[in-house]
């Protein structure tokens, strides 16, 4: 179970991964994610317009949100982009990272919401979580984020023990959804999603709420990374009204090691108007990077340098959010 502090619980940090000082060279190394992805051209831009402002910057290409936090952890990168409720099982030492937590992983901020989606087809005649009792779902691959999502939901609404799971990648949870070989696929990624928007061409679908209830015990539970999202009815073939669910979001992440000062020019970069400007153009999720969000779904302790810059703008940090 996830502690329902940021900096507390977990299992135990004895073999915990750090980065040394000497990590930092003077370049930002920054993993993103694969190519067709949000995570590599957004980091990609981003170090460009870094490299533009006086801080050397390079953007590589990975595995993603496990991967990068343990490549902060090892001192492969000195920024990352990557899922908030991974960076907060890779600070606590949860899931895939037990006992082997990375302590000197730090926020920036929240770029943009990676929605969950519990998907059936529209002519299905399950409405709502509960109805998934006794039912076959793809809950993603297995031991990847989306899983843990889809247990932690599922416990919620008290149906875990009752559905048949299956794991499988969304590419492929979508096709089984689409022969009826599946009832529901989880799926946690931007809206819409390019595997579910290909098959409700054919296939209509639909997308399960998840009320007020569910989120609320979600964070009573200590899950504070899953923040409101509404997708409108237009986001995919097969709906027909505004569906309320939940979210995890993009960060940007940097190493403890990093100086100050250097985090507080990247943070300033980051939110400069003409910079976000630029970063919107990069892909439809990026226009959701605002410094009205920066802090939304924050779910490790932020940076000194980033504290900095904003408090400078008036923004009050949660102290529960201050190393």
């Amino acid at each position: 179970m996830a502690s329902g502090c940021i900096g507390g619980g977990g299992t135990s940090t004895s073999s915990a991964t750090q980065s040394s000082s000497a990590a930092y060279s003077g370049t930002i190394t920054i993993y993103t994610g694969g190519t067709s992805g949000v995570y590599f051209p957004l980091g990609s831009k981003y170090a460009e317009i870094l490299n533009k402002n006086g801080i050397k910057a390079k953007a590589v290409t990975s595995g993603a949100s496990v991967t990068n936090a343990k490549a902060i952890g090892e001192g492969k990168a000195q920024a990352a982009i990557l899922q908030n409720d991974i960076a907060y099982y890779a600070y606590n030492g949860l899931y895939m990272f037990e006992g082997q937590a990375v302590k000197n992983i730090r926020g920036v901020a929240a770029l943009y919401p990676e929605t969950v989606q519990f998907v059936v087809r529209a002519d299905s005649d399950i409405k709502s979580l509960q109805d998934l009792k006794g039912k076959k779902v793809a809950i993603g691959a297995a031991g990847s984020g989306t899983a843990v999502a889809a247990e932690q939901i599922l416990k919620a609404a008290g149906v875990w023990d009752s559905i048949q799971k299956v794991n499988q990648k969304f590419s492929e949870a979508a096709q089984s959804l689409k022969v009826g070989q599946i009832d529901a696929a989880v799926i946690v990624s931007g809206a819409p999603t390019p595997a579910v928007n290909q098959i409700a061409v054919q296939t209509p679908v639909r997308v399960l709420p998840i009320p007020d209830d569910i989120l609320n015990k979600l964070h009573d539970q200590g899950y504070i990374f899953y923040v409101r999202q509404v997708l409108p009815k237009d986001t995919y073939n097969g709906m027909t009204e505004d569906t309320p669910t939940v979210a995890v979001k993009a960060i940007l992440a940097v190493s403890a090691d990093l100086p100050d000062d250097v985090v507080y020019q990247m943070t300033k970069i980051l939110f400069d108007p003409n910079n976000l400007a630029e970063l919107h153009k990069v892909h439809a999720k990026t226009k959701y990077i605002s410094l009205d969000t920066a802090l939304d779904g924050m779910s490790i302790p932020l940076h000194p340098g980033a504290i900095k810059f904003y408090e400078e703008k008036g923004i009050k940090v949660p102290d529960k959010l201050k190393p």
